[in-house]
């Protein structure tokens, strides 16, 4: 991406860039480290698409704060325990943690991560004013030990190939009656890993008219009752919404749950043809989602300082950009006033080729929910796990 002058003088410098960047890292009382530190970014979300760009970025520019940047990417249902294992061992080798509400809900039931806006909310952006306001909304879920980098508005979708479904379900009871006509071409992964999988269930209270939608255990019985009846015509749950992608690509599922980044990235890159249309259920409400950096307890004070000014780094508007991807979490950007044009051209392009026009008026006019809370959703995907998942 091109960056204007500003943004550039922004982005680069020493104190002064670092003022520009977290006017307020002074008032949190921690030292930079006098050299520069390594950084283990661990991602569990798939956010790396959406931000290595900008991570790399901060280091070339800051050289004098990090000398080494090492990114790997685990599955969420394990880096909780695997975070919990390094604390109690006194030995944290991971630095920052990129991830959705799941393995964020998992690690606050576990009281694993930093609370950055008590402890440091002076050396952060003021995030009321900057992100757009589904961002905000997500962001009150992270109970201040996360901060919302990337945002979509998400789904419940499904998406189809029209030469196998000409006439796509339009209702839940549409959909339920065309699985069992069609036994195992509907899918959808295990919640716990997947946000179309997550999305999918937490979708459903709102347009089944359950009389709790916020609380799994107490207020889904409807929910619960049509998944395991809908579970019956479904040959199996894959860990991960990949699998799901390539089995609709490949023409063994002819439906699937998913979102507006799942639906547009698989396309841009050939693992779902382009001619796969998405539907909308009769009554649904977007079920809103975002990823978040977290940062585990345990680590130094200069490294923490450090983090405080990567992750002011990464919510600037020129780092937000980059989160336009090719479509992977659309639109992406959790920050206001970030518009297309700002994106790399490629982005800009995919998008072009890939969106679809009908998502603007969608979000436009459907109403917003908020997924579960933390400990909520941590109990929807053990019932589901218990209820549901295990019938394979």
């Amino acid at each position: 991406m091109k960056m204007t002058a500003p943004s550039r003088r922004q982005f680069l410098g020493g104190a002064a860039g670092l003022a520009a960047i977290a006017p307020g890292l002074a008032q949190a009382q921690l030292a930079l480290p006098k050299a520069p530190v390594n950084l283990n970014i661990v991602d569990v979300a798939g956010n790396l698409a959406l931000t290595q760009k900008a991570f790399e970025a901060y280091r070339r520019a800051k050289p004098e704060l990090v000398s080494r940047m090492t990114f790997t990417k685990a599955p969420a249902p394990e880096l909780p325990g695997k975070i919990k294992a390094q604390q109690a061992a006194g030995r944290i080798d991971i630095d920052l943690v990129l991830t959705g509400t799941d393995a964020l809900a998992a690690g606050i039931e576990q009281n694993l991560w930093v609370d950055l806006l008590s402890a440091h909310k002076a050396a952060l952006p003021n995030l009321d004013e900057i992100y757009e306001k589904g961002a905000a909304m997500m962001q009150g879920l992270a109970r201040g030990q996360g901060v919302v980098v990337a945002y979509y508005p998400s789904g419940p979708l499904l998406e189809y190939l029209p030469a196998h479904v000409p006439t796509p379900p339009g209702s839940l009871e549409e959909l339920l009656a065309w699985a069992k006509a069609h036994p195992n071409k509907f899918m959808y992964a295990r919640p716990a890993n997947s946000g179309p999988g997550r999305t999918f269930i937490m979708g459903l209270p709102y347009i089944l008219g359950d009389s709790d939608p916020k609380d799994p255990m107490k207020g889904w019985d409807k929910t619960w009752a049509y998944l395991k009846e809908l579970g019956r015509y479904i040959e199996y749950y894959p860990t991960g919404t990949s699998a799901v992608m390539k089995e609709l690509g490949d023409g063994t599922r002819h439906i699937i749950a998913t979102t507006t980044g799942w639906d547009i990235n698989p396309r841009v890159l050939g693992v779902v043809p382009k001619e796969a249309r998405i539907a909308t259920l009769k009554n649904f409400r977007w079920v809103i989602d975002g990823q978040y950096m977290a940062i585990p307890k345990g680590l130094p004070n200069e490294k923490i300082a450090v983090l405080l000014d990567l992750m002011s780094f990464m919510l600037t508007k020129p780092a937000q950009a980059f989160t336009y991807d090719e479509g992977y979490l659309y639109p992406g950007p959790a920050v206001k006033d970030v518009p297309l044009s700002m994106a790399p051209p490629e982005s800009q392009a995919a998008i072009a080729e890939f969106g679809r026009p009908e998502y603007a008026k969608l979000i436009a006019e459907t109403p917003f929910e908020l997924p579960l809370e933390p400990d909520q959703m941590v109990l929807a995907f053990r019932r589901w796990d218990e209820e549901i998942g295990r019938k394979a």
